[in-house]
């Protein structure tokens, strides 16, 4: 990257609007969280409903002001992941493997957030998403290539992966380098609130790759399952439902710890 190039980008970056169009995607991922803890635990307690982004965006579409809160989480996420992906490639370090890492994992969280922008975009304009439809399809796909049942296993690790670092993350209050933590009781409220969420998030994700491992090694893609069936097989095991609520509860804080990010967080 040229020195011109690098520094208009660095300008755009740390711009007030794109920072705080940033800080918005926080906020409304915070939103997505939460309703998606909302229908676990209503899951868990009989109900039913998507407990995904999918999910959490049709529920939002059924709102009367639905299409314009749709396009401001399109927006804001879409901008939050373009923000972590050109953050990423302008990270300032000289030691090549830590520049390595912060290139993967920013590319691969904005990546994400784009990915989930776009579905926003799709609801937005009146069109509709299935995530456990697009994670079945995907893989029978694999299983049906040569090599896929490979890729399959692979993509089961790496979601295993992104789980415990998750929880790794919480468990270890690694989180509280993203933000200005603030003093007294509302800074331990808000570390209360991501050691809870990520937990949360980590449990829910390590288990969506266990079910994608077990589609791979039993080469039937019907045991594969995103998040949302990931979570409705929990309520199926001992505890299930109890699991499941505790769950519901921690993606609820999750959801209220992004809030509070988009208002703290380091960008």
């Amino acid at each position: 990257m040229s020195a011109s190039v690098e520094s208009t980008a660095r300008g755009a970056r740390d711009s007030k609007v794109f920072t705080n169009l940033a800080r918005l995607g926080f906020a409304v991922n915070g939103l997505m969280h939460v309703i998606i803890g909302l229908i676990a635990i209503g899951v868990a307690t009989g109900g039913g409903g998507s407990a995904d982004q999918s999910g959490a965006l049709g529920q939002l579409s059924g709102n009367p002001a639905g299409t314009v809160i749709l396009w401001v989480t399109a927006v804001g996420l879409i901008a939050l992941g373009v923000w972590l992906i050109v953050s990423a490639l302008l990270f300032p370090s000289q030691d090549k493997k830590e520049k390595a890492k912060e290139l993967v994992t920013g590319l691969g969280k904005g990546i994400a957030y784009l990915a989930v922008g776009g579905t926003a975009v799709t609801f937005a304009s009146g069109g509709s998403s299935d995530g456990e439809s697009q994670v079945d399809s995907l893989s029978a796909s694999l299983l049906a290539a040569p090599g896929g049942v490979i890729v399959l296993w692979a993509l089961a690790l790496v979601v295993i992966g992104i789980g415990g670092y998750f929880v790794f993350k919480g468990a270890k209050r690694r989180f509280i380098d993203d933000i200005a933590l603030p003093g007294g009781t509302a800074g331990r409220a808000v570390v209360a609130l991501g050691i809870a969420g990520y937990v949360a998030k980590g449990v829910a994700l390590a288990f969506t790759g266990v079910l994608l491992s077990i589609a791979a090694a039993t080469a039937d893609p019907s045991q594969a399952a995103g998040l949302d069936g990931s979570l409705k097989a929990l309520a199926e095991l001992p505890l299930g439902q109890v699991i499941l609520i505790l769950i519901g509860l921690g993606f609820v804080a999750y959801g209220v710890y992004c809030f509070v990010r988009a208002r703290i967080a380091r960008l």
